[in-house]
């Protein structure tokens, strides 16, 4: 792309106004508040979308800068974006921090953190590619083995001339081109879950966060008999009422150790440790497109006895509703 070129796609959506952008992108992004940066008599903008289970793509186009924020909303979907500027650049604000995509630099976030966001550049053109939340958390509990919740933290500038940049701009890059214009990864729902999958092991494994430290520790830090015996008696009874004293009773230690050990080698308690696992389990069933169990069925298989609030961890470890998973695998 030449950096005197036209508009480079064919849009979708287009205008030529500020007001008509605002408009469309509150109907598609809900509580959205822009405006533009300085004067623009003409405001020409384009909006194009790709849509898959995983990942949805987003190229836009404008020809002045502005600034927006959104507001999340109850129905408002969390994901992680990565940002490829193709021409001018793209910026985000949390508090007094600052990230920018642009000069070789890829951008990382989440869309419930920033403050702001700035589009800048004349004639900017900007891919988004948005992975589901719910991806990137599923890949958290699966690599740390540990209930989470909150910001992850995430660094928000990758620099692409890195190895690590390099690796993960490249596989952003491939997924983009294969959703593009209605392309092949759109026909093929499976190949697509494994290449976002893939992005999202890579970002949660090769991306500073919060969580890294855990993985600095490596494979020789393997948590002891007692913890492991632990883990072997709530996986086999893991759709029985469990208490930890009979946790404890049955690898053989007090129940302050096994606490202590728990915190030390998986970095949780031993009750939250029970929770993801039968919330993983319970996740396993409403993911299975031949289960016929109704949801009730499936929270008392598990153990969980209130519906509202395994509905609500639920939601804040896996990133959506129960409810959202079985309608999402229902449609496939």
């Amino acid at each position: 792309m030449t950096e005197n070129s036209a508009k480079p796609f064919s849009f979708r959506f287009h205008g030529s106004s500020f007001d008509n952008m605002v408009e469309t992108l509150g109907g598609a992004f809900g509580a959205f508040d822009a405006e533009p940066v300085g004067r623009a008599k003409d405001f020409h903008w384009g909006l194009d979308f790709s849509v898959a289970d995983s990942a949805v793509l987003l190229t836009g186009y404008h020809e002045a800068e502005f600034q927006f924020n959104i507001e999340p909303t109850g129905t408002t979907a969390e994901y992680l974006s990565l940002v490829v500027p193709r021409r001018g650049g793209m910026g985000v604000t949390y508090g007094a921090r600052k990230a920018e995509a642009g000069n070789g630099k890829l951008l990382l976030y989440n869309n419930f953190e920033p403050d702001s966001v700035l589009m800048h550049g004349q004639g900017n053109v900007i891919d988004e590619l948005l992975i589901n939340w719910p991806v990137i958390l599923q890949t958290i509990g699966q690599t740390f083995e540990m209930p989470f919740s909150g910001s992850l933290d995430l660094l928000p500038e990758l620099d692409l001339s890195t190895p690590v940049g390099r690796t993960i701009g490249n596989l952003t890059e491939t997924i983009i081109s294969g959703m593009r214009d209605d392309g092949p990864l759109l026909e093929s729902p499976i190949a697509m879950a494994h290449m976002t999958q893939a992005l999202a092991d890579l970002v949660v494994r090769m991306v500073p966060h919060r969580l890294s430290h855990f993985l600095e520790k490596g494979p020789a830090l393997i948590a002891p008999r007692h913890v492991r015996r632990a883990i072997e008696f709530m996986q086999a009874n893991i759709d029985q009422p469990i208490t930890m004293p009979k946790v404890a009773e049955a690898a053989g230690v007090s129940s302050r150790a096994l606490e202590t050990g728990f915190r030390a080698f998986k970095g949780t308690s031993p009750a939250a440790y029970l929770l993801m696992l039968r919330l993983r389990a319970a996740r396993q069933d409403l993911l299975n497109p031949e289960s016929k169990e109704t949801m009730k069925a499936i929270c008392l298989k598990w153990g969980f006895f209130h519906f509202g609030r395994f509905s609500a961890v639920y939601k804040t470890t896996y990133g959506e509703y129960p409810s959202d998973t079985r309608k999402r695998v229902s449609r496939r």
